[in-house]
C-alpha cells in the first residue's frame, strides 16, 4: 500500500536521497525509460527483524554446498545494471538512469553496497542497498541461478548483525520475504525505530 507518492522533477542530489531515506521516503520510477521520480512513504512498511532471520531447510542445504562465491561491493555498478533487467517474474522495472547514477554516487560516497554471488567470474545473483546510521535500506536484488539472491540475503542479515546494524528495511513485503521472517509494520512504529537508526553513528558496512 503506498501513502504519499510526488512526482520530482529538479535535479536530485545524493545529500538530498539520504536525507529522504532519513524520514521514512524512497524514490523510484514508473519504467526504466522514464527519467522521472517519485517519492513513495509506504502507509506500511516492510522490515526484517534481524534477530528473526528464517532460513529453509532446503536453503541450509544448498548453502552447506557452498554454491557461490560471496563478495561484497566489488562490482556493484554490475549489480544495479542485471536488478534493472527484465526477468520472467519481473517484466518491468523501476530502476532508471537516474537512479543508477544516485545509487552509484552513494556507493562511492560509502552510503551503498551490495553483496554478491559469483559463479567463477560470471555474476550470478546480487542485493543493494542505502546504510545510514545503523539501518539497512534493501532496494533490489536479482537472481540468475537458483538460490543466488536467497543466499545473498542471508549472508547479509549474518553481516548487518555482525557489524550491530538495527534496522533492516525492505519496504514492502513479499511473500518472498515473508519466507525469510519479513513484516510488516503500520508507519508510526516503521519511523520510531527509523528514528533511532539514523541517530546512530554511521556503520561501516
Amino acid at each position: 500500500m503506498i501513502g504519499r507518492r510526488g512526482r520530482y522533477y529538479p535535479t536530485i542530489t545524493p545529500d538530498i536521497l539520504l536525507r529522504a531515506y532519513s524520514i521514512g521516503l524512497f524514490p523510484m520510477a514508473e519504467s526504466a525509460d522514464d527519467p522521472e521520480i517519485f517519492w513513495v512513504e509506504p502507509e506500511v512498511r516492510g522490515i526484517l527483524p534481524l534477530d528473526q532471520l528464517h532460513i529453509s531447510k532446503s536453503l541450509a542445504k544448498a548453502m552447506r554446498r557452498d554454491p557461490f562465491s560471496i563478495r561484497v561491493n566489488t562490482s556493484f555498478d554490475h549489480v544495479i545494471d542485471l536488478c534493472a533487467e527484465a526477468a520472467d517474474d519481473r517484466p518491468n522495472t523501476w530502476i532508471n538512469t537516474t537512479i543508477r547514477l544516485l545509487y552509484s554516487e552513494l556507493h562511492r560516497m560509502g552510503h551503498a553496497h551490495s553483496v554478491e554471488a559469483w559463479e567463477g567470474e560470471e555474476l550470478v545473483g546480487g542485493l543493494y542497498g542505502v546504510t545510514l546510521g545503523s539501518a539497512f535500506f534493501g532496494e533490489s536484488m536479482f537472481s540468475r541461478r537458483t538460490n543466488a539472491s536467497k543466499i545473498c540475503l542471508v549472508h547479509l542479515v549474518e553481516r548487518l548483525r555482525e557489524k550491530r546494524f538495527t534496522l533492516l528495511d525492505t519496504q514492502f513485503t513479499t511473500e518472498h520475504l515473508k519466507t525469510f521472517g519479513a513484516i510488516d509494520v503500520p508507519k508510526e512504529d516503521y519511523l520510531e525505530m527509523l528514528k533511532e537508526a539514523v541517530a546512530s553513528p554511521h556503520l561501516p558496512f
